[in-house]
């Protein structure tokens, strides 16, 4: 894959709505549960936001954000050091996110993907 491909295809991920996301949203909706979308006022922008309850759903991507899976502990072959920073910070990002939720009476989640994580 040329580097202009790989600049193309990473440009093309989503930040809303992805599939993962939709499987959750449907799910938790036929379950006769209401919720908001990534309300801007909270740390981290949560997917799922459970407003009455003070709950929030992250939902992440298993490369994206280090997960201890087969597709969370693959690195890329080129610009490894910058993907491990890349991933770190997010991690590191993350919890800060969830303490600043906490501190605000907010219980937030990062659930395993939709697909079992394996």
């Amino acid at each position: 894959m040329t580097s202009e491909h790989r600049s193309r295809t990473m440009r093309a991920v989503k930040g809303h709505d992805t599939k993962p996301e939709m499987v959750v949203r449907r799910l938790l909706h036929r379950m006769g549960y209401r919720y908001r979308l990534h309300r801007k006022d909270l740390p981290g922008k949560p997917d799922i936001v459970f407003g009455s309850r003070r709950k929030v759903i992250f939902i992440h991507g298993c490369f994206w954000h280090g997960h201890s899976c087969k597709r969370g502990n693959r690195l890329p072959r080129t610009n490894a050091e910058y993907w491990m920073a890349k991933i770190a910070g997010n991690i590191k990002r993350h919890a800060k996110q969830l303490d600043e939720l906490a501190a605000a009476g907010w219980d937030g989640a990062y659930p395993v993907g939709v697909r079992a994580c394996q």
